[in-house]
């Protein structure tokens, strides 16, 4: 009896250990996800990533002896870069190369144009250190989505144009309806020959099942206060009334559109190329849609001799759960995008 009573004392104290080391870890990594959700801003050095690719190329291309020679003289420039900047740090003068800035931001919009939320920080970041001879280079690619996610991404870069900050966007492959209304907040737009550009439109569709619904002798009961608060449905009957008003809606939505790419472009001719339409590089050129065609890496290359060129990049640190979620909300967008490359048209 006296070892079972002991025997069980040791099991207490042994399941007490291991609740206190549970305990002492869920309470670390509580912390630890905390942290993690605020974010993290990368900043990459473009100039040195491009000028060490150049350097790798022209170094492969030497024979044997010469490699061997580069090497000994590279192995003695950096020593001497090195004790020349430890001079320097040790005289307590700032390191200057005197290039201006060119920070280089990445936006690959989706439906809900959910990836605003690192925009705002990477635009806020540079906003926090830009000199007057800075600019900044947008890498947009976006076939649009909904009106109010996009209306916010516009409005991230406006930041940018109302604190005189030059801004210029290239676009790659697609920036259409919700993507066109980003890049036109820019001072020069450059398109690849066949990017998709335009789109300038709103489009809406919902399904209706109220005809199955009633031959299945099913009654759908919707009650609202307010006359128009809800125009169509999925469910109930919709009226000729509702569908007036909801064409009404997206008249004005799309006034708004035509609107806001007017005062960020005077000179287009709005009504011309506010039909919905979307047109390739080359002639969205034609069209005044944007100011160049070249693609972003001509634009970088010819960037990288004259300024100091730094990739601005902020990522939300997500927890598993959201991370699986997001995977799927991802493959549906590639889905969609797919979906529209073959002729449908984004939302807005």
């Amino acid at each position: 009896m006296e070892l079972l009573s002991e025997y069980g004392l040791f099991l207490a104290k042994i399941a007490t250990v291991v609740v206190a080391i549970a305990v002492i870890a869920a309470l670390i990594i509580n912390l630890t996800q905390r942290k993690r959700q605020r974010g993290e801003l990368k900043v990459t050095r473009l100039s040195e990533h491009y000028k060490e690719m150049q350097e790798e190329m022209s170094v492969a291309l030497l024979d044997g002896h010469q490699q061997k020679l580069w090497h000994k003289a590279q192995k003695k420039k950096l020593k001497l870069e090195a004790k020349a900047a430890k001079a320097k740090a040790k005289a307590g003068e700032p390191e200057e190369n005197g290039k201006s800035r060119v920070y280089v931001l990445d936006f690959k919009g989706s439906m809900d144009a959910g990836e605003v939320n690192s925009l705002r920080e990477e635009v806020t970041a540079v906003l926090s250190v830009v000199k007057p001879q800075d600019q900044v280079l947008l890498r947009l690619e976006s076939p649009g989505g909904v009106v109010h996610g996009y209306g916010l991404a516009a409005s991230q870069l406006q930041r940018l144009r109302d604190k005189n900050v030059p801004l210029t966007i290239a676009v790659d492959k697609v920036a259409a309806s919700g993507g066109y209304m980003m890049a036109c907040v820019a001072d020069k737009i450059v398109a690849a020959p066949f990017a998709i550009i335009g789109s300038i439109g709103v489009v809406a569709q919902i399904p209706n099942f109220n005809r199955f619904l009633k031959g299945k002798d099913i009654d759908i009961e919707l009650h609202t206060a307010g006359q128009f608060k809800r125009t169509l449905t999925l469910l109930g009957e919709n009226t000729e009334e509702g569908r007036q008003k909801f064409r009404e809606s997206l008249n004005e939505t799309h006034d708004l559109f035509k609107g806001f790419v007017s005062q960020m472009r005077p000179s287009l001719d709005i009504e011309s190329v506010a039909t919905g339409e979307h047109w390739y590089g080359t002639q969205a050129l034609d069209k005044g849609l944007i100011d160049a065609v070249g693609t972003s890496d001509e634009l970088l290359l010819g960037l990288i001799e004259a300024h100091e060129v730094i990739g601005i990049r902020y990522q939300h640190r997500k927890k598993l759960m959201e991370r699986f979620t997001g995977s799927a909300t991802e493959s549906i967008d590639h889905l969609l995008m797919r979906w529209w490359q073959r002729g449908q048209k984004p939302m807005m």
